[in-house]
């Protein structure tokens, strides 16, 4: 691949789950993937380049950028993986609670996104996704997770707004927002005493649904702005 036209993804939240499938999809598409997480494993994929580093920390981000840019050259999409979930009653929420979920899902978001769209800016051209939740819009009682909801929604409203005000630059930003994804981090087990939490489709969704989704919004180019529920109808049906 000419180094000049391959393009190049961040990824963050890289090292397993949705993230480790967007690493693998991406490149199966042909383009070079910076993947980050605290801990990546290392990999001898020369168009995949590994960075450690905390999320919630400026420094982090500048440095994901800068060995980006440094290997490939370019940035054409940052896909904003990283996120913590924490379920609790509300009054229940720790001040370690707050700092964990605010710093992954929002700090982490702002400086990587700052960064990343101040070079897109450059090149006139890029794309963001962000990974929303369908729980900051449809409320579930057995789950209390108003941090998510906080944090998550404020993603969703980020999204429609850089959309607007970097479409006149050639860059889009979308989002998704999954429901209840099976992950390999849980055993399937975990997932068979959701019987009355299901969606109206009546199953849990899979990574590769989450994935595809953002490939989607990935070869749309006249889509900016939207946020895609990837949730077996669960926002619908409230």
């Amino acid at each position: 691949m000419n180094p000049m036209t391959q393009k190049v993804a961040i990824i963050t939240g890289g090292s397993q789950g949705i993230g480790a499938g967007l690493v693998a999809a991406y490149r199966r598409q042909g383009w070079a993937v910076v993947a980050t997480a605290r801990a990546m494993k290392p990999t001898e994929d020369p168009d995949l380049l590994t960075v450690n580093g905390d999320i919630t920390e400026s420094a982090t981000a500048e440095r994901i950028v800068g060995e980006a840019l440094r290997r490939f050259g370019r940035i054409d999409t940052l896909v904003n993986n990283a996120g913590v979930y924490v379920s609790k009653p509300f009054t229940e929420y720790t001040a370690e609670d707050y700092a964990l979920v605010a710093g992954v899902n929002l700090t982490g978001f702002f400086w990587i996104t700052q960064r990343a769209i101040a070079e897109m800016v450059k090149r006139h051209g890029g794309h963001v996704v962000n990974i929303s939740a369908s729980i900051a819009e449809a409320a579930n009682s057995s789950a209390p997770s108003v941090l998510t909801a906080l944090t998550k929604g404020g993603l969703a409203s980020a999204t429609r707004s850089l959309a607007v005000e970097y479409a006149s630059r050639g860059i889009r930003v979308n989002a998704v927002s999954p429901g209840i994804i099976q992950t390999p981090m849980h055993s399937a087990d975990s997932y068979e005493g959701l019987a009355d939490q299901l969606p109206p489709l009546g199953r849990v969704g899979q990574v590769s649904d989450v994935v595809d989704a953002i490939l989607f919004l990935e070869s749309s180019p006249y889509i900016t702005g939207e946020i895609l529920h990837i949730d077996g109808g669960q926002t619908a049906g409230h």
